[in-house]
């Protein structure tokens, strides 16, 4: 009765599960760069991402469906900013997107549970690319200046004697 939801739901984690390896791995190496406010940032989404995955997972196996667990992309092994940047607002526009789409379609199958789930990770998805494109704005205003900024504030907390920053 609600194969079509299932279907929907399993490639919505799908891409969740790629988000969080792309953005687990753009965490990585803002980290190795010295960007700690992008290595956080990332972070944050990858875990928020993983949250969205087990929402989906329980409401898949309500319906009486299986997870299949499976990426819907490989990693893009991107590392400058701005093109991880760019690639997370596409990722996070299309997410949104296609969420929107299969909402609808929910709707239309009289599931209402799933609707709702796809309208609340829409707005998820929303918010984070507003935050990648802020930081895509801030990286354009102020150019190669704004990241440095970031592996100046690192430096200056590593050398300080006494200090760790958890690393």
């Amino acid at each position: 009765m609600h194969d079509k939801s299932i279907e929907l739901l399993n490639k919505a984690a799908a891409d969740e599960l790629s988000a969080v390896h792309q953005y687990m791995y753009f965490h990585f190496h803002c980290d190795d760069q010295g960007f700690d406010l992008l290595a956080g940032l990332f972070k944050r989404t990858a875990i928020e991402e993983m949250m969205h995955v087990e929402k989906l997972a329980e409401r898949i196996l309500f319906l009486k469906g299986d997870v299949e667990m499976v990426p819907a992309a490989a990693v893009e092994h991107i590392k400058e900013v701005k093109g991880m940047l760019e690639l997370a607002r596409k990722m996070e526009e299309g997410s949104a997107k296609d969420y929107n789409i299969w909402a609808n379609q929910c709707s239309v199958n009289a599931d209402s549970i799933s609707k709702q789930l796809f309208e609340s990770l829409v707005a998820d998805e929303e918010r984070h690319y507003a935050q990648y494109d802020t930081e895509l704005d801030n990286i354009e205003k102020f150019g190669l200046n704004y990241l440095a900024l970031q592996s100046i504030e690192r430096s200056k907390n590593v050398s300080i004697p006494g200090q760790n920053t958890g690393k």
